[in-house]
């Protein structure tokens, strides 16, 4: 991290596909997150791999669930994430954002670890770590919510 406290861009590169994905590398990326630093993925094959590979949460088994049911099942869906050991990934439009924290939180610890990457490679990119309840907070307080979200859910066994 000496290279980026001093203020130098870095790269994390891998001759086996996509950094971050189903290898090491997302310790590299939590590590610059726990250390403030802002972290930026270029694109792999879609938003749901690049959030994760950006999130530093593991990455070597993950769901994609994309968008979930929008009524029926949608509880059970939600609740079957809150009590998986692995890491899953949801798309969420930002109408639905804090109101589907809101209900994941109600089925996961308040320090279960999520990360909320937004825009990724635009201009707007944002991506965001932190415990369930901090970023709910954060989501809350936003005077608009805007942008297409991927939310990244760490397995419930999860911990840094």
């Amino acid at each position: 991290m000496n290279l980026l406290d001093g203020g130098a861009d870095i790269a994390l590169i891998s001759d086996a596909g996509m950094p971050g994905i189903s290898d090491p590398g997302f310790l590299a990326v939590r590590a610059a997150h726990q250390n403030g630093h802002t972290v930026c993925a270029i694109p792999g094959p879609d938003a749901a791999t690049t959030a994760l590979a950006a999130s530093g949460l593991p990455s070597d088994r993950y769901v994609y669930e994309g968008f979930l049911p929008p009524k029926k099942g949608r509880e059970t869906r939600i609740k079957e994430i809150a009590d998986s050991d692995i890491t899953s990934i949801i798309y969420v439009s930002p109408h639905k954002l804090v109101r589907f924290l809101k209900r994941l939180a109600k089925f996961t610890e308040p320090d279960r670890w999520i990360c909320i990457a937004r825009e990724l490679t635009k201009k707007f990119e944002e991506v965001q770590r932190g415990q369930i309840s901090d970023l709910i907070e954060d989501w809350e307080n936003r005077s608009s919510v805007k942008g297409e979200f991927v939310i990244i859910v760490s397995g419930k066994t999860y911990s840094e």
